[in-house]
């Protein structure tokens, strides 16, 4: 279970990424991990399959779970993400990134798909 402490930071993070870069994404997933606990989403592997295609970047604002296959590689940004589902994204050549390197690499948020 992830803390208030570790939510705080990644909205302060996303916060910031949004005065600097001005790019709307960042305050989009900020609103959306503000929401209650009950309400994030839950994204199974599987649906990460039918709605990308092999190189996209996406931001699952919530948790990445196990069930399914993937069979492209994507980069991926999570909330949370089971172990389950990690390894089917590292076998699939796909990546994780953490939140700060998403928006070093992606700072204006270009081709980066919320899903969730």
């Amino acid at each position: 279970m992830l803390s208030d402490g570790v939510i705080a930071d990644t909205v302060w993070t996303l916060r910031m990424a949004s005065k600097r870069t001005k790019a709307p994404l960042w305050k989009d997933v900020e609103r959306k991990l503000l929401n209650s606990r009950s309400n994030r989403r839950e994204v199974n592997v599987d649906k990460l399959s039918k709605f990308t295609k092999e190189g996209d970047v996406i931001i699952v604002p919530g948790k990445i779970l196990g069930s399914g296959n993937l069979g492209h590689s994507v980069i991926v940004y999570a909330y949370s993400i089971s172990k389950l589902a990690s390894r089917k994204i590292n076998e699939a050549g796909g990546q994780i990134l953490a939140l700060t390197d998403l928006i070093e690499k992606y700072p204006q948020g270009s081709g980066v798909k919320i899903i969730g």
